[in-house]
């Protein structure tokens, strides 16, 4: 948003997505307010989902003040149009 600013210290919301490294056509989309802790966790095997195409890496992380927000924006990319916006921009 033009003119609004934010304080770096307030809770953030990230969307993130998460791309296999031996098989880097699986990408992964996720929602946590810690990006670094949520990757180590993938990486450990600790969500089921993920655990078969370890060790992960972030292709992307969007940072929303405003996790109603960001929830949305986790659903839209988990949806067709959404998979095929972060194909063409991610």
């Amino acid at each position: 948003m033009r003119g609004t600013t934010y304080d770096i210290h307030m809770p953030f919301s990230y969307v993130y997505i998460l791309q296999s490294r031996p098989s880097p056509a699986h990408f992964y989309v996720g929602l946590t307010d810690n990006i670094q802790e949520r990757l180590e966790h993938h990486n450990r095997a600790g969500t089921t989902s993920t655990a078969e195409f370890r060790p992960w890496t972030i292709r992307a992380a969007l940072a929303f003040p405003d996790r109603p927000k960001a929830r949305k924006f986790e659903l839209y990319l988990k949806s067709a149009s959404g998979r095929a916006f972060a194909t063409r921009h991610f």
